[in-house]
This record gives C-alpha cells, sequence and structure tokens, in this order.
C-alpha cells in the first residue's frame, strides 16, 4: 500500500519516495514513504491556517473525545505498533511496546486537559473595572521529531497541540517514518477535521528549513540534535516565532562509595546502554568515587558481559542495532577517539554479531566501558549517542558533583547513594533540568515536565500541565462594569 502525505484531510503522494528499512535486518524492506516537497508544505501549513478558526473556538469536548479516541486505539494496538517501530528504530520489542504504551497514555492525558485549561479573574486597582486572563492557542504549529523515539516523542507534541486549540504541521525524522505514518492514519480517523492535522514526510533539507521560515508557522517544537536546534532558534527569532528546543545531553551518573553496588550497576546498565544508548537521557559519564571504583568497574564488567546483541525483534535480545549505517560508524569513531585519548578499554569496543546467529545483515554494536578518562576528554564532553559509557575516578563527593556540573548539557543526572544528606544536596545543586537518585538517569513519567538547562534546552517545558506554557499564548482582557 502507499504510504503517502496527508494534507487537509487527503492521502497525497509526494513527488520521490525514500526507503525504510530494518536496521537488524537490512534486507527488510518496510516500506516507501512518500517525500513531500516546498509546495507541498505550503499546501499543509495553508490547510491548517483554513483549519484553525474552527478547531480553536470549537468545542472543547469534541476535542477531548479524539483525543481519547486515539489514545485507546494506540493502546489497544500496542503489540502490532511496538513491532513495527522495533523494526525501523532497532528498539528491543518490549522497549518498543513500552515506548508505544506511553503514547497512548499522553493522548489520554491531553483527553483530560483539554477540559481543565483555567484562567483567573482578578479585580483591577481600578475602581469598577475587572480583569480576565486566560489562555489562547497559537495558531498552526510546527513539529519537527527525531528517530530514536519515533512515536512517543510526536505523541508528546502532538496531543498538546491539538488539545489546547493549535493546528499541527508535523515533519517526522525521515529516518523512521514507520511509527509517524501509522499515527497520523490514527488520528486522521479519530474525527478530527480536515487540516487540523498534516503529516509531510521527508528531508529535512527539503522540507525542515522551509517549514521553520515559513510565515504560516506561529511557533515551532523540536528535537534533535544542538546544532540544528540553534539554528532554528535563529530562525524563529529572526522573525519572532515562538520556540521549543529539546537537544543533546551528556548526562551524569554519579556512584557513591555508599551506593548499593548492584543497584548502581543495574541503573548504570539500563541507562548506558539499554535502547542502545540511545537516549537524549542517557547517562554516559559514569563518575564514581575512589573507594568503590574498582568494585563497580568489575562488576559492571561482569553484567555487560551478559547482555545479548541482536536483532530488536528476537526474544532475549537486550540491546538492538544502531539506527543507521551512519549511528554505527559515530560509535566506533568516537570509541576509537577516546583511545587515542588515553581511555583504556574495559569491555565491548566493535562491532557486533546478532546473537540469533541468523546471519542477518544489521548495524549492530557491542556495548562499551571506557576506563581511565578525564572530564576534558571528547568522549566526556560531545554526545555519542550510542551504547558507550565511560568512568571517571574521583575523589569524594564534592568533586563529583563538580565534575557532573563540569558539561555544556544539563538535561538528566543521577547519584546512586545511601546517604539522604548527599542525595538532597544532589537534588538542589544538580545542574540538570531532572535529577534521579537511585534510579537510572533515562526514564520519565509522562504527567510532569520533561527539559533541561545549558545546552540541552531552550523554551517551555514539554509534557504534563507544562506543556500549556508552549502550546499557548496568555491574553488578558479588562472590562468596565
Amino acid at each position: 500500500m502507499p504510504f503517502d502525505n496527508l494534507i487537509a484531510g487527503e492521502w497525497i503522494a509526494g513527488p520521490q519516495r525514500g526507503q525504510n528499512r530494518n536496521p537488524s535486518d537490512t534486507a527488510d524492506l518496510i516500506g516507501e514513504y512518500a517525500q513531500a516537497d516546498a509546495a507541498q508544505l505550503d499546501a499543509a501549513v495553508a490547510a491548517a491556517q483554513a483549519a484553525f478558526p474552527a478547531w480553536s473556538t470549537g468545542s472543547i469536548q469534541a476535542r477531548s473525545d479524539a483525543l481519547d479516541r486515539i489514545g485507546a486505539e494506540i493502546l489497544a494496538r500496542r503489540e502490532e505498533l511496538g513491532v513495527l517501530l522495533a523494526r525501523e528504530e532497532g528498539k528491543t520489542r518490549p522497549e518498543a511496546i513500552g515506548e508505544v504504551t506511553r503514547s497512548g497514555q499522553i493522548f489520554k492525558f491531553f483527553a483530560g486537559e483539554c477540559l481543565r485549561l483555567s484562567g483567573e479573574t482578578l479585580p483591577s486597582v481600578r475602581t469598577g473595572v475587572g480583569v480576565d486572563i486566560t489562555r489562547e492557542p497559537m495558531g498552526v504549529v510546527g513539529l519537527i521529531t527525531p528517530w530514536n523515539f519515533p512515536i512517543a516523542i510526536p505523541a508528546w507534541k502532538i496531543a498538546p497541540a491539538l488539545a489546547f486549540g493549535n493546528c499541527v504541521v508535523f515533519k517526522p525524522a525521515d529516518l523512521v517514518p514507520g511509527s509517524a505514518w501509522t499515527l497520523a492514519e490514527i488520528i486522521h480517523r479519530s474525527g478530527i477535521p480536515s487540516g487540523v492535522f498534516n503529516l509531510v514526510m521527508g528531508r529535512g533539507s527539503v522540507i525542515g528549513d522551509p517549514l521553520v521560515q515559513h510565515p504560516g508557522i506561529a511557533a515551532l517544537s523540536f528535537t534533535g540534535s544542538v546544532e540544528v536546534g540553534r539554528r532554528i532558534a535563529l530562525q524563529c527569532a529572526e522573525r519572532g516565532a515562538k520556540v521549543q528546543l529539546e537537544m543533546g545531553g551528556k548526562n551524569p551518573q554519579v556512584v557513591l562509595d555508599d551506593a548499593d553496588l548492584a543497584q548502581a550497576v543495574e541503573l548504570c546498565v539500563q541507562s548506558a546502554f539499554f535502547s542502545t544508548g540511545q537516549r537524549c537521557t542517557a547517562s554516559s559519564r559514569l563518575i564514581v568515587t575512589e573507594g568503590i571504583h574498582d568494585r563497580f568497574v568489575a562488576a559492571m564488567r561482569e553484567r555487560m558481559a551478559g547482555l545479548r546483541v541482536g536483532d530488536a525483534l528476537h526474544a532475549g535480545t537486550d540491546v538492538g542495532p544502531a539506527a543507521s549505517e551512519a549511528q554505527l560508524a559515530q560509535d566506533l569513531r568516537y570509541i576509537d577517539i577516546a583511545r587515542e585519548e588515553g581511555a583504556t578499554l574495559a569491555a565491548g569496543g566493535g562491532a557486533a554479531q546478532c546473537h540469533s546467529g541468523s546471519g542477518k545483515t544489521g548495524f549492530f554494536v557491542t556495548p562499551t566501558l571506557l576506563t581511565d578518562t578525564t572530564p576534558a576528554m571528547r568522549i566526556n564532553r560531545e554526545e555519542v549517542f550510542g551504547p558507550v559509557a565511560s568512568v571517571i575516578r574521583v575523589k569524594d563527593y564534592d568533586e563529583a558533583l563538580a565534575v557532573a556540573n563540569d558539561t555544556p548539557f544539563g538535561l538528566s543526572a543521577g547519584i546512586a547513594t545511601s546517604s539522604l544528606r548527599h542525595a538532597v544536596h544532589f537534588k538542589r545543586h544538580a545542574q540538570s533540568g531532572m535529577v534521579m537518585v537511585n534510579l537510572p538517569t533515562a526514564g520519565v513519567d509522562y504527567h510532569v515536565p520533561f527539559g533541561g538547562r545549558k545546552a540541552s534546552s531552550y523554551g517551555p517545558r514539554e509534557q504534563g500541565r507544562y506543556a500549556q506554557e508552549f502550546f499557548t499564548t496568555v491574553k488578558t482582557a479588562y472590562t468596565l462594569a
């Protein structure tokens, strides 16, 4: 079947099609997906603009019902959609089903938020004057999402955008159009009017830049690299568009001498290597105090030896493939750079074979642990986005905190400790948007704010009730009685 763009309620073929292949098995062609051009992008924005007046002022119950139907269908099809996600992105099947489940829960949550948007009524300082403070939708919002969470990140942008009365032009990552198309098809059948939601697939160089710069886009939400995010921020500022950016991370996981060793090892393995390390919240810097350092490294090596790398759909796989050949090459390049700069390879370190022995050609990489690293090394400064973790030995908690904060990023930070004093101090003084105590740095709830500081995030937070800060604008109205 054709996988086309959705514009003004119609499925429209693009001038070209791109192949979507399975990174666990490159012979597996998932489908050929339409790639839009600038003219189709213009048509999608125009359709959203035409639909906005009725959608933004229409029944909030109708909005709520539509979002609830979307969430219900996603949850009912979680197994099927999880398999699709695992095929195209490389997450293991259980992880993929978990991501799909979260996506359904997000739509269900924002179905309720449609009915909970509140304002204020205040007295004026002037006698006989009343003041109403309300929130209104921004207009047409552009959403650009990455390949590492191909249904969850679209869900946590699309659901609040629609809930608060905006119309949407959605551009997913070119690497993973399958989950995005299926989500769009579910939204299309939910009862949402034509033009309210539009899907344009294709390369960022062809439709991404025109979307960012389009005068019909009132607000732009982007998740991706720091380099692209900074360029988007400048482009949006130049034309006065509201912008929200979620970018990179170089997240620290501190392990103190008093930590439960088994617990610390497990949370580090989960944070650093699960989802093939392809999470902006992954902990790639393991900052370990000297009293536990050697035992920690030995325990990590033992635990890592039991990790099974292979086909994302195969039972027993712990770590799936890198999402693409380019990502695999980047992972291996950073391992080489670290060793050239003096790091010791403690575990892993190269391309891997699929554990199923099927002979499939995929982009497999062995989870890698590097020791004897310093904060100044590139492996501890730059985001790898793969199953690669480096260990930094420190003297004590104070040095651990200083090293944890010594980064241009500030998304998530974790600490493993049995000390309440250190846990409380770290929660307050870690320079990150999210802090985890005795939990993996990767893995967050859908009903609370998500975001970071420094180069990791720019603009209002995503998710939970805080999503209204980006997807609405505040109006203050005065009335003379």
